[in-house]
């Protein structure tokens, strides 16, 4: 069995080389097979070159380089495509996950679930960080059904298929429980240690609590209607087409019916934009139907642009 680590890094030149050493020393004491792959989201400082000169010595040291600066969920895309293990290890470059964690991961893997996700349960961060995350931890459970205490915790173990097959984009590697659910994995966490950063700045800001609230929506539409959304623009669209024609009929009956004045009633304007938008969502549905099936269908384009890699075969790809 074959363990690939994947690092998504990014200005962590006081942290690669001690993160290395670290997780090589787990894989050895453990006598893993394994490889390790770093991949550089488009550092600005010395990353890049510390990792070459590791991988000049390791041939299970592999490096992914972006061109740019791609997010933190495109490089752990990047870095399950081109990893080559029977279970992928993800982890954060700034050395407040801990490797020693990485063999408890490995065994609860092996009571048949998917995916173990880390559950820093003391947590060595601001406490205005903390208290946001379990704010949106427990959001995102209520929501999305699926209930763990932790969603943001970067250490966590996959079974290679599952990691494979999770199609992240945007911002979502927050939400990988929720896109193993989606895609039908068995998922369970485990408390893993959690360390307060050393060296470097952390990325964090407040921003990414909107995003994910923003995220999250997606997240519940991908749930319930990502193979048939034109239940859900098809249910709303119905409803305010309905709403609308009942309220324009209601109003031609007392016209009809009573001689009463309805030309200057906002209720009438009203009662035409609600049928307006059922239509309207109606036919969103109806092309969203046709954007599912071509998303299905359609070549498989990655969200990421790499520069160049070290030690990676590309044949495996």
């Amino acid at each position: 069995m074959k363990i690939s680590v994947v690092v998504p890094v990014y200005n962590e030149e006081e942290n690669v080389e001690l993160l290395y050493k670290k997780i090589k020393d787990v894989m050895i004491k453990n006598k893993y097979e394994h490889e390790i792959i770093f991949v550089d989201d488009g550092s600005r400082d010395k990353t890049f070159e510390i990792m070459k000169r590791i991988a000049q010595n390791d041939n299970d040291f592999k490096v992914i380089k972006f061109r740019r600066n791609f997010g933190q969920t495109s490089a752990m895309a990047a870095g399950f495509d081109y990893a080559t293990g029977d279970i992928i290890v993800s982890m954060d470059g700034d050395l407040q996950n801990d490797p020693e964690d990485i063999p408890k991961l490995l065994e609860k893997l092996e009571e048949g679930y998917d995916v173990v996700s880390g559950w820093r349960k003391d947590r060595q961060d601001e406490t205005k960080r903390v208290v946001l995350s379990k704010m949106a931890n427990w959001l995102i459970g209520k929501i999305t059904k699926v209930r763990l205490h932790d969603y943001g915790c970067s250490l966590k173990a996959y079974n290679s298929d599952v990691a494979k097959n999770l199609h992240m984009y945007g911002e979502l590697h927050r939400f990988i429980p929720v896109l193993a659910n989606i895609y039908g994995a068995q998922i369970t966490e485990i408390p893993v240690r959690h360390h307060k950063r050393q060296f470097g700045k952390s990325k964090y800001n407040l921003t990414r609590t909107f995003r994910v609230i923003v995220d999250l929506i997606l997240m519940y539409f991908m749930q319930k209607f990502m193979t048939r959304p034109i239940h859900f623009f098809g249910i709303a669209g119905f409803f305010l087409f309905v709403l609308g024609f009942s309220i324009d009929a209601y109003l031609a009956f007392e016209k009809i019916f009573f001689g009463i004045n309805i030309g200057n009633r906002p209720l009438l304007l009203m009662g035409v934009l609600f049928i307006i938008s059922g239509i309207n969502l109606g036919g969103i549905g109806i092309i969203s139907e046709f954007l599912t099936r071509i998303y299905y269908e359609s070549q498989n384009k990655k969200i990421y642009n790499i520069k160049t890699t070290i030690n990676i075969n590309e044949k495996t790809h």
